[in-house]
């Protein structure tokens, strides 16, 4: 149940999004838009990994799948979440100037620390921290546990520079129960997204956040730390892609699988499912420090 201050606070947020986005875009398209016209660039690519306390699964998973990219001009950001285990030690191993680590000092106390809301908002200080630290012309996320094929970033800057899109995402596979399936873009009018919606516009596709490229000039648009106090579209980055779309961004959709959602060792489902079945288990391991 919500409560009077997660209405306030959501509505307040909903309104200071819907005045400002729109300008700073309008300002970032006159600033930044006519250095993305030469279609035979290969420009600087910014990925970047939030992770907490994962370092085997980002060293065997998300890691390997981005220096496997056969699109070769790209930094990779890893931004610790005040990692305490071996992250640091092991990315500083990797031998490749492309990557960077960086590891958040304290992980604070940030929303009630429910199981539902580490997975609704447990990576945005982590995500809105690489974002300060990217330098190209285009930003790519991809979290630890998840894995890309290697032409991801090729297929995806193609598609946006054949449509002159700002953002665009794509398919990716899933696995639940053993089960592999396609997922598909929701439309950004449809029911998924915007039940309340009679107008009968759907809007483009909207892929998952590993499918995600975007000029960096958007970087402006940052996750929201209060999007678990919504009614729905909750999710950080649901939250976000939903704001960049209503605020004018110009969006397309790919229709090639991009990337892999896997179960993590000893899981046997993804997203939300996942951590509700082990929810002792993330309520120890995402605890915020005293």
């Amino acid at each position: 149940m919500r409560n009077f201050s997660d209405k306030l606070i959501s509505g307040l947020n909903v309104f200071r999004y819907a005045v400002t986005e729109p300008i700073f875009l309008r300002f970032a398209r006159v600033r930044h838009e006519r250095f993305y016209q030469h279609k035979n660039e290969e420009p600087l690519i910014s990925v970047y990994i939030p992770t907490y306390n994962r370092a085997k699964i980002l060293m065997e998973r998300s890691v390997p799948s981005v220096l496997a990219q056969t699109y070769k001009n790209f930094e990779l950001i890893i931004v610790g979440d005040h990692c305490t285990d071996d992250t640091e030690k092991l990315v500083f191993k990797i031998n490749d100037s492309r990557v960077r680590f960086y590891n958040i000092s304290k992980r604070g106390y940030r929303y009630p620390p429910t199981t539902e809301n580490h997975w609704l908002a447990g990576p945005v200080v982590a995500a809105n921290t690489a974002l300060k630290m990217v330098r190209g012309k285009w930003i790519a996320r991809i979290d630890d546990d998840d894995v890309w094929t290697d032409t991801h970033l090729a297929s995806l800057l193609d598609f946006t520079k054949e449509g002159n899109f700002e953002f665009v995402s794509a398919l990716y596979e899933e696995e639940r129960r053993w089960k592999r399936k396609v997922i598909d873009g929701e439309y950004a009018n449809g029911s998924y997204f915007n039940p309340k919606n009679e107008s009968g516009d759907l809007g483009p596709k909207l892929g998952g956040t590993q499918t995600w490229l975007y000029r960096s000039y958007l970087r402006f648009f940052k996750y929201n730390i209060n999007c678990w106090r919504k009614t729905y579209n909750r999710v950080n980055d649901i939250d976000l892609e939903i704001r960049m779309y209503k605020a004018g961004v110009r969006m397309g959709f790919l229709e090639k699988i991009v990337a892999y959602v896997l179960p993590r060792p000893g899981e046997d489902t993804i997203g939300l499912e996942a951590y509700r079945a082990s929810e002792k288990e993330k309520l120890e391991h995402f605890k915020f420090d005293e």
